[in-house]
């Protein structure tokens, strides 16, 4: 008697929706150890680091490759995968504070994962509209400042999970 013994990835499994699959970061990785330009991020182990002492330490040792990280080529060509905008005059009265917690936010996520970043934060007409390079960053933006401030959040993905909406409104 033989078994059918097909492996399925996590998207098929009791029907969760098949996860994004992300343009900017290719399957083969880049080589063995990388170094990003830009952010001077560390590609090793299959993963992007930020560590200047390490950095400095392969840069000095001269075995590596020069490479951008994900991060930092979404950044270049303005591709969010997440879009954050808030509304409201509360923003305007507290807007120093608001953008200390996003900045605060961003640092706790970039130390996790290098990859997590703002692209842009600009005023558009009378809302302020966050960038993100990963569509969970701006989720966490979102729901950081409906912590801290309350107010009325919307969170809404895209079908196929690759672009996350959050919007956050609280007028006085």
């Amino acid at each position: 008697m033989q078994r059918d013994v097909r492996k399925f990835g996590i998207s098929d499994k009791r029907g969760r929706v098949k996860t994004s699959a992300d343009p900017y970061i290719p399957e083969e990785g880049p080589p063995a150890l990388s170094l990003c330009e830009s952010c001077h991020a560390l590609y090793h182990n299959k993963r992007w680091y930020l560590d200047v002492e390490a950095f400095e330490a392969a840069k000095a040792g001269g075995d590596f490759h020069w490479a951008t990280c994900p991060a930092c080529q979404k950044i270049a060509e303005r591709y969010p995968e997440g879009v954050v905008t808030l509304r409201g005059d509360y923003v305007w009265d507290h807007e120093e504070e608001i953008r200390n917690i996003l900045k605060h936010e961003e640092e706790r996520a970039m130390a996790k994962n290098p990859l997590q970043r703002i692209i842009r934060m600009e005023r558009e007409g009378d809302d302020l509209v966050i960038e993100t390079t990963e569509e969970k960053l701006a989720e966490h933006l979102g729901r950081a400042l409906h912590k801290s401030h309350q107010g009325d959040l919307k969170v809404s993905w895209t079908e196929e999970h690759s672009v996350c909406r959050v919007t956050w409104e609280r007028m006085v």
